[in-house]
């Protein structure tokens, strides 16, 4: 194998194990961020609020613009309603996060409930080889969904944050072990192609000195 075959393949090999190492430190600000949020965890509920509703503001005037644009086809009436909606609910999200965050944890414990119930039940009637673990997972549900209603609304102080902060953490678990698993692996391949190029160079040279 020629040095030139080898400077070729080590760039992209360093420019993997990089974009790898990009994902673990990725991975690591994911984790700080949800460790910080599950200790302020009223913060991150206000600060969650406050985001999706400049998500729904941003969306609701780059929707505007879109339904402006195609004003001359036969939904542009839809565009500019489904636009004002999410401009108007983003103003109010940002306005009054407080209101906001109880209305989103009530509509979160009833769908805890609902699909608590509905596992339950389903997995009563159904009896499937999963039985034992829908069962679990239906009682799970609807006991959270109590908790959270029957604390309502101080309840909506710490869901939404608590929620996102876990999300938040286990993402960053997730990239962590596929930038630090992906970075073994590149690694791994390296050392285990440069010792039979090494050999093969050595070869070579051996034979061009005996000529």
């Amino acid at each position: 194998m020629s040095k030139g075959t080898r400077r070729a393949r080590d760039p992209g090999s360093h420019r993997l194990s990089r974009g790898f190492g990009v994902l673990a430190l990725l991975g690591g600000l994911l984790v700080l961020a949800g460790l910080v949020g599950l200790v302020y965890v009223g913060f991150a509920t206000l600060t969650t609020m406050i985001l999706f509703g400049w998500l729904l503001l941003i969306g609701g005037l780059v929707g505007l613009v879109h339904a402006v644009q195609s004003r001359e086809s036969n939904y542009f009436w839809l565009g500019v309603v489904v636009a004002a909606l999410n401009m108007a609910a983003g103003v109010v999200v940002i306005r009054r996060p407080e209101v906001a965050a109880e209305a989103l944890t009530m509509f979160a414990a009833l769908l805890f409930l609902t699909g608590g119930v509905f596992r339950l039940v389903g997995s009563m009637v159904v009896r499937g080889p999963q039985f034992g673990w829908t069962l679990l997972q239906g009682a799970f549900d609807l006991l959270l969904g109590i908790l959270v209603l029957g604390n309502w609304p101080h309840s909506s102080l710490y869901v939404i944050g608590t929620f996102i902060s876990l999300a938040l953490l286990f993402d960053g678990l997730g990239l962590i072990a596929l930038g630090v698993g992906g970075r073994r692996v590149v690694n791994l391949v390296t050392e285990s192609n440069n010792p039979d190029r090494s050999v093969s160079n050595g070869q070579g040279g051996q034979d061009q000195s005996r000529e």
